[in-house]
């Protein structure tokens, strides 16, 4: 198996079964949403699923007004920098609100509207980390912030024609950067941000104990959590099929394998979190079996239309592995509170999926691991502290985090007025009269 080269362009049955794909994106969007919510706490439920409803929001009107413009699309146009005779391409030179576009052009158009439909992926991952202590004016700010600089710059390395996909061609270095379904561009991206602003603001109140030692603070709906892997599942495949035909360059005749490997890697990195959890813990546990679910998803986008599906077991499987023991080390290591998992999640299994590619990957050109690792360390040498300083300038001005007291009432009560399950009183000490 070799991988070929674009099609000049898509056929009108081609283009019909890309636009089906990206229309399922969204539900990806709806399983991390699910899930986020069903790991936290009954009394941040409602904030949070109204939280996601406004990133997405904004992701997407960052996009219309300035984020495609630095964004761009491969066969448009950009600034680029001259290195030794090579142009290494920075950023997008189109015009602010999508006024450049060629709307006449479907499969250019179908392209716009998966990279609107990825900056708001995007933009749902840290909150997931930051669950039950991020104001919602502050996850709007700071997703414009995401979207709107940190993420499109990236995007626009790899996917627009930058610097990082011309690596094949300037310097015969594979086929250049490979990302088909964003493993790095929208996983790994999400994931390093919530890191860094999880850092930023600290963890849980409760969470450490005076000895340093975490608490357990279960999620309060598993049944979320499950449902939003189901549903994740599907909006991958979208999300895979459409982002390895649209941005990575694979034919069209290559989804069926993308939906197989996008399969495999989640159904076997899913029973290695059980395995695992069920090891360590005497019986499997279901947060963790489905975080190991996501891993797998997350790990199979950059490379879903260019391995083997026997790769795509091998890479399910170390994720699998990577996530089951991911949250315990940044726990543990590095006192990072992430209820969501979206550090170990999209980040961990962002990047192992990733250099994956490099290592699994069959290609006709030699030099494709170099070319992923230079993704790799841009992802941590620019990515992870562009949005830690960004991130701690806004906090100077707009601080992020909630008061003590607003944190221990939930965010429910606090921000929106009112809880998602009033029937059930969930903290019955917050009633009593003083």
């Amino acid at each position: 198996m070799t991988v070929q080269l674009p099609p000049m362009a898509l056929t009108q049955s081609q283009s019909e079964v890309c636009l089906i794909l990206v229309l399922l994106i969204p539900l990806a969007g709806i399983g991390v949403t699910l899930i986020n919510t069903g790991l936290g706490r009954s009394r941040s439920a409602a904030h949070m699923m109204l939280s996601s409803l406004c990133v997405m929001a904004v992701a997407c009107i960052v996009f219309a007004v300035w984020g495609f413009s630095i964004q761009g699309i491969a066969t448009y146009a950009d600034h680029a920098i001259v290195v030794r005779g090579h142009p290494w391409g920075v950023v997008g030179s189109e015009p602010w609100l999508l006024r450049g576009l060629r709307f006449d052009d479907f499969d250019l158009g179908l392209k716009a509207v998966f990279l609107m439909f990825a900056s708001a992926l995007v933009a749902l991952i840290p909150l997931g980390a930051l669950s039950e202590r991020w104001r919602l004016s502050a996850c709007c700010l700071s997703t414009v912030v995401l979207t709107g600089i940190v993420y499109p710059l990236f995007s626009h390395w790899a996917w627009g024609g930058g610097w990082l996909a011309e690596l094949g061609f300037n310097y015969g270095l594979g086929r250049g950067f490979v990302d088909g379904g964003g493993s790095g561009v929208i996983q790994a991206v999400g994931g390093l941000t919530a890191l860094a602003v999880t850092w930023m603001v600290g963890p849980r109140q409760g969470k450490y104990m005076s000895d340093g030692m975490p608490a357990a603070i279960p999620g309060h709906n598993v049944m979320y959590v499950l449902f939003g892997c189901l549903l994740g599942w599907v909006g991958w495949i979208g999300l895979n099929g459409a982002g390895a035909v649209l941005v990575a360059g694979a034919v069209p005749e290559r989804v069926p394998l993308v939906a197989i490997n996008t399969t495999l890697c989640a159904a076997v990195s899913g029973l290695t979190a059980v395995a695992i959890t069920a090891k360590r813990f005497g019986r499997p546990d279901a947060s963790l079996s489905g975080n190991g679910w996501m891993g797998g998803l997350v790990a199979s986008s950059a490379g879903a239309a260019f391995v083997r599906p026997a790769a795509a077991i091998l890479i399910g499987l170390i994720a699998g592995v990577l996530v089951s023991y991911a949250v315990d080390f940044m726990e543990f290591r590095f006192h990072v509170d992430d209820p969501g998992g979206a550090v170990s999640v999209h980040g961990v299994a962002g990047l192992w999926g990733v250099l994956a590619v490099g290592i699994l990957g069959v290609f006709e050109k030699n030099g494709q691991l170099v070319a992923q690792l230079v993704g790799i360390a841009t992802l941590l040498g620019f990515v992870l502290p562009a949005s830690y300083g960004l991130n701690l300038l806004l906090d100077r001005f707009y601080p992020q985090r909630v008061d003590p007291e607003s944190e221990r009432q939930g965010l429910d009560l606090h921000e929106l007025g009112s809880g998602a399950y009033p029937d059930f009183v969930t903290h019955a000490d917050d009633f009593i009269q003083r």
